[in-house]
């Protein structure tokens, strides 16, 4: 039932990510946010009075949230930046999302042990009142993208899907986010068979190299609209080395365990803010939205895939065959960020 529940919630987020991005073309980041933190703050209400069943309703609230919520601030961010300080925008938005991945389910169970139903209750009320005020309260720069006709929206949305740039990010997206969403559904199966091996001590080097990388490294993130062939394969051979470890880790023992979760959250922390960066740059302006969209829907695929793809094969081959067939997929994903080189044709700013 848990698995349906945030089945639910991906699979709204990877659903309505590409007609987030064109509304918020349309009517601008401010107006969708605003009506995105109404629907937020009902879905946290819903939570506190409701059973089992009516947190599939939450859960697809809140996919439609996320959707629209991150297109509109990662949209209000890029046309407020000016492109030097593009990358790093996208890299502390990205820090700022998974921090609560982090800190939200300790609070919540504290929360929870100290108040039980009712302070559960407050603090779901609070959350909406606040990021509610807070999201009213804030502006942003209207939507730099024109708007076109009718018919020349219906070309762009049959012509979209053939972006070279579009397709090759996309791909390495997807196959990065196999191996990392593998490693969030396995490691804790997969670390009691490592000696003296401990997934929460993996899954917490893991985030605060998330953390550290994307703070610390945000400034090496090109923001110049060029392809950097090298720092992308860097980043997708990073990938590869760290699932490789995670196979070898059962016969080689801890540390090359822990090693691997380095690995794992500094490709995780400088991949999708690298990519996102270098789209917002080369794809044209009039569709640009509903492409990033696109895009981050290929992430959250993968990150399904790396459970539900996976998980067949670690049952016919071990866990350390899947992660060693996750390595492969990362070093095929690296040769291709290799070899691409941006057409000229794709940006249109």
């Amino acid at each position: 039932m848990i698995g349906m529940i945030m089945g639910t919630y991906m699979l709204t987020c990877m659903f309505f990510r590409p007609w987030a991005g064109h509304l918020v073309q349309k009517y601008g980041p401010d107006k969708v946010l605003r009506v995105l933190l109404l629907v937020n703050g009902t879905a946290l209400v819903l939570y506190t009075v409701s059973g089992l069943e009516g947190f599939f309703v939450a859960r697809f609230m809140q996919g439609v949230s996320t959707a629209f919520f991150s297109m509109a601030l990662q949209i209000g961010i890029i046309d407020s930046l000016s492109e030097e300080e593009r990358s790093q925008g996208v890299s502390l938005y990205s820090l700022f999302t998974y921090m609560p991945s982090i800190a939200g389910p300790l609070i919540a169970f504290g929360i929870w042990e100290w108040g039980g139903m009712n302070a559960f209750t407050v603090a779901m009320v609070a959350i909406a009142v606040t990021t509610g005020l807070f999201g009213y309260s804030m502006s942003m720069q209207p939507a730099t993208g024109e708007q076109q006709p009718k018919e020349a929206q219906k070309t762009a949305w049959v012509r979209m899907v053939g972006q070279p740039s579009l397709a090759v990010c996309s791909a390495l997206m997807l196959a990065a986010s196999v191996v990392f969403g593998s490693v969030t559904v396995f490691i804790p199966l997969y670390a009691s068979q490592v000696p003296y091996g401990n997934a929460g001590v993996y899954l917490m080097i893991q985030a605060g190299m998330i953390v550290l990388a994307r703070f610390l490294l945000r400034k090496r993130v090109p923001s110049d609209g060029k392809w950097h062939p090298r720092f992308v394969t860097g980043i997708m051979l990073l990938s590869s080395c760290a699932a490789l470890l995670l196979s070898l880790s059962a016969t080689a023992g801890p540390l090359v365990l822990y090693a691997s979760a380095v690995l794992m959250g500094i490709a995780q922390a400088l991949l999708y803010p690298t990519l996102m960066t270098f789209l917002t740059f080369v794809l044209p302006a009039s569709s640009r939205n509903v492409l990033i969209g696109l895009f981050i829907a290929s992430a959250d695929l993968g990150i399904s895939l790396g459970g539900v793809a996976m998980g067949p094969i670690a049952d016919r081959l071990s866990y350390t065959g899947m992660y060693t067939v996750c390595a492969v997929l990362a070093l095929a994903m690296a040769a291709l960020a290799a070899v691409y080189r941006k057409k000229a044709d794709v940006a249109a700013v």
